[in-house]
């Protein structure tokens, strides 16, 4: 059953996400009502263009929908064509108070430049940026930050607070808009959940543009996964927000995959295998902490949308397997209950349970994707023969 019809019956579920202006970044939409999209950044050098390539591949693979690249010195943007026509994603070009850097940036293809129009320097260098942006048809992300706030802000609030972010984040609008651009989305970031969440849900009362949202320097893989799930769930389940980043001390594609199951838990977007399973006690009938570890790792290969139940015995395996599309629940004498569509099918032995798990999840998701474009055939059909 897909998360609509789900929603649909159980009202419970859904999420009225806020309406929001749509722009592009390249070729991906973002507010509106597309998708909301997964970013991450390189942390590459990148004047060494293998290495960021090479970086970007593997978090593309990982499922960004959009990368941002920093651009700090004119060897970073020297040969940035390179990266942008390597690139199967949109590029975001990362600019802090070298204008020019933005300039050779948006010439080499970027798809967004990520400034703070204040420290960019004058009005008519903030008209430069506007005009290399326009003329390449570049997105631009505001990105004000609780660490970096203007002096007369902190002067006049006595420290970071979120009607400080919001006035920030308006007063860079302003900036933008004075130059008739309007192809821009706005992030008001700060490392304490409360700051941030409070920051953008007063900054989403008060603009139309689409929401960048991210808890910066939310620290480690385990630490900054739990902080960033606590702010950005928190906005996601209100319906705000139109694309993330998790910013972790982790490689970017941990980024990315933590993002997605950020979405994936709150049925905003799906990808991969979603899995359900126990934390284990001694009724287990199978070592359930292993056999997830070694199942996540052999089945992030595929994208099409699904689930599976792993559960080590038959309290909650039953009733877990019949949400799911394949369930496997423990039993004893080392033999247990596989269910597909949430019925009994079959029993299989420990020895072979993870083979044949993955080879029953790959049949799946080859089914569904069959599926999927057989329906879109007929549709195809159908329009053509009107």
């Amino acid at each position: 059953m897909s998360i609509d019809a789900i929603s649909s019956v159980r009202p419970w579920r859904m999420i009225e996400r806020r309406k929001s202006r749509q722009i592009m970044v390249g070729d991906v939409p973002v507010g509106g009502d597309a998708p909301i999209t997964v970013q991450t950044m390189t942390n590459t050098p990148t004047e060494d263009v293998g290495a960021t390539i090479d970086q970007i591949r593997r978090c593309e693979d990982a499922g960004a929908d959009i990368i941002r690249v920093s651009c700090p010195t004119a060897e970073s943007t020297a040969n940035f064509d390179q990266i942008t026509r390597a690139a199967e994603v949109p590029i975001v070009a990362d600019i802090h108070f070298h204008y020019k850097r933005a300039l050779e940036a948006a010439d080499k293809g970027a798809a967004c430049l990520r400034i703070n129009p204040g420290n960019i320097g004058s009005s008519t260098r903030v008209a430069e940026v506007v005009r290399a942006a326009k003329a390449n048809g570049c997105a631009i992300r505001i990105g004000v930050n609780a660490g970096s706030l203007e002096k007369d802000l902190l002067e006049k609030y006595g420290e970071p607070c979120p009607d400080a972010l919001v006035e920030s984040a308006l007063d860079h609008i302003k900036l933008l808009q004075d130059h008739d651009f309007h192809e821009f989305k706005v992030a008001v970031k700060a490392s304490d959940v409360f700051l941030a969440v409070a920051a953008y849900q007063g900054l989403a009362e008060t603009v139309d543009c689409p929401l960048h949202l991210g808890i910066t320097e939310a620290g480690g893989l385990i630490g900054g996964t739990v902080k960033s799930s606590i702010g950005m769930g928190n906005l996601l389940w209100a319906g705000i927000g139109d694309t993330i980043r998790v910013s972790l001390s982790a490689e970017p594609e941990q980024e990315v995959k933590v993002g997605f199951e950020m979405l994936k838990a709150l049925g905003l977007r799906t990808r991969g295998v979603r899995v359900v399973s126990c934390p284990s006690c001694s009724r287990q009938g199978f070592d359930v902490i292993r056999t997830v570890e070694a199942l996540e790792a052999r089945l992030e290969h595929i994208k099409t949308p699904m689930s599976l139940s792993v559960l080590g015995c038959v309290v909650n395996g039953p009733g877990e397997a019949r949400e799911t599309d394949i369930g496997i629940t423990g039993g004893g004498a080392g033999k247990h209950m596989v269910y597909l569509a949430g019925v009994t099918d079959h029993h299989v032995e420990s020895a072979d349970m993870l083979d044949h798990i993955v080879s029953l999840v790959e049949a799946k998701a080859a089914e569904i994707e069959n599926g999927m474009t057989n329906a879109g055939n007929a549709e195809t059909s159908a329009v053509a023969a009107e």
